[in-house]
């Protein structure tokens, strides 16, 4: 089954509309507030990503428990490389991908160079409001055999990658 929307954080839902909606390009389907019964709200937005999938932001306001604090980033405060939690968002073809990276470029929204990641082509990005990394990526070529086989697929690659994938070059 595809998945229908993943869902993150924010601390500040204005700038996080401002970049998902102004910046990237998607539109609002859903913002409501969720009332929490045990005292506090969540404000609650979807993006619409295209091919019926959404992004989600939830912005925890005054809820017991929930620390005004946590940071929203996930890999900063799991402390792992950026690059391990990130959300892919994919294009259909090559020339797309080129376009979302130059439109972006345009934008002031700093990027990485597009890698060739087998069977993908993808270039990263930070979203600058929540510390979360994020991709665009198309597939060039069809899955095959030796792909489903980690002692065959083995990719030399440095950690560097993880870290400098969303910075531009």
């Amino acid at each position: 089954m595809p998945i229908d929307h993943v869902s993150l954080a924010t601390h500040d839902m204005g700038a996080t509309r401002t970049f998902y909606e102004g910046t990237l390009g998607f539109r609002v389907v859903i913002h409501e507030t969720l009332a929490i019964s045990e005292g506090g709200t969540v404000d609650h937005i979807f993006f619409d990503t295209g091919e019926s999938a959404c992004i989600a932001f939830m912005k925890w306001n005054a809820v017991a428990g929930v620390p005004d604090d946590f940071d929203t980033g996930i890999c900063r405060g799991l402390g792992v490389p950026p690059g391990t939690f990130h959300v892919a968002l994919r294009c259909p073809s090559m020339e797309t991908l080129e376009a979302r990276r130059n439109e972006l470029l345009r934008k002031g929204v700093a990027v990485g160079e597009i890698l060739t990641l087998h069977p993908y082509r993808s270039f990263f990005f930070d979203d600058p409001v929540n510390g979360l990394r994020l991709e665009y990526t198309t597939r060039v070529a069809n899955y095959t055999e030796e792909d489903r086989d980690p002692k065959r697929r083995i990719l030399p690659m440095s950690i560097r990658l993880f870290h400098d994938a969303g910075r531009p070059a």
